[in-house]
């Protein structure tokens, strides 16, 4: 995951495999994990915070050690070391106490996980949430945790795309965006660490459905798209790409008039707001439908050509 260098994490080695939504089993080569291992989990943080072992929640309900929960979800097995856990709680001024309350804090974490795995699996909690030199780490698999599984489909859309095969594309992009329920960690008081992975996450999800829509333009569905594409520019209203977007799925579907319309907002917006023009590549995709390019009527340029680079230099 993007960050883990910024906050000064190392990797722990650990195995195993899972799929989200169906069965997800803890690995680990210690005997004392065996029950573990047989222990479905499933972490969500594109969304509010939800935790499960055994079907049950093992998310505290106090601020703090929900904190620490979200940043082992977002580093499965790996070393979150004590300085970066107590930044995240108390930003540079930690309390005399921070070492104490942070070991309290684990141990309320390592107490749910007991409960949710069962009086049949003793001492498994703290294998699981492990004490390591200088840290802590939670061995868990990280495709049970959906951030994780996004990360993976947004990675092979983004191949499917590069390599011109837009229908495993837009398939991919689809599926990693359904994994979003709300905001990231929405109902959590983030600290500064998480604070960046929170904006990290939304600007990937951005990123991804600018070329979700990118592969599905490309597959011929304009007028599908532009709903969706009406709102977006709405809620972003200078983001160049979306406008960019909304331009081609409206002049596509015959509707130049409403696609010119789309650039001169856009243009008066940046103007007022920004002080600046346009990017030379919308200036000239506003120029190609002025002259009714008839490049406009395809996919123009390279196959691998997001909507927005179609008029690059």
């Amino acid at each position: 995951m993007g960050g883990v260098s910024g906050v000064g994490l190392s990797v722990g080695g650990v195995g195993g495999v899972g799929v989200f939504g169906v069965v997800v089993w803890w690995c680990g080569a210690v005997q004392e994990l065996d029950d573990v291992r047989r222990s479905p989990v499933k972490i969500q943080v594109l969304g509010p915070l939800s935790a499960e072992v055994n079907g049950g929640s093992i998310v505290p309900t106090a601020s703090k050690p929900r904190q620490i929960l979200s940043l082992f979800a977002l580093y499965p097995g790996q070393v979150l070391p004590v300085p970066t856990l107590m930044e995240e709680l108390w930003g540079t001024a930690p309390p005399q106490s921070a070492l104490t309350t942070l070991q309290t804090y684990i141990l309320q974490l390592r107490r749910h996980l007991g409960t949710a795995l069962g009086p049949d699996a003793p001492g498994a909690a703290k294998e699981v949430l492990a004490t390591r030199h200088g840290g802590y780490l939670m061995q868990i698999p990280a495709e049970s945790v959906d951030v994780h599984q996004y990360e993976r489909l947004a990675a092979e859309g983004r191949a499917a795309f590069e390599g011109g095969d837009d229908v495993t594309a837009a398939d991919r992009f689809r599926r990693a965006l359904a994994l979003w329920r709300e905001p990231a960690l929405v109902d959590v008081r983030v600290g500064p660490i998480l604070e960046i992975e929170v904006l990290r996450l939304e600007e990937s999800r951005l990123g991804t459905v600018e070329r979700r829509i990118d592969a599905d333009l490309r597959l011929g569905r304009h007028s599908e798209l532009i709903a969706e594409l009406t709102e977006l520019t709405a809620r972003y209203p200078q983001h160049e790409g979306l406008h960019s977007q909304a331009m081609v799925a409206l002049y596509r579907s015959g509707r130049q008039a409403s696609a010119l319309e789309i650039y001169r907002k856009l243009r008066i917006r940046m103007i007022e707001g920004l002080g600046v023009e346009p990017s030379p590549q919308v200036q000239r995709l506003h120029q190609a439908m002025l002259a009714v390019d008839p490049q406009l009527d395809v996919v123009a340029g390279p196959r691998r050509s997001s909507t927005f680079d179609l008029y690059a230099a």
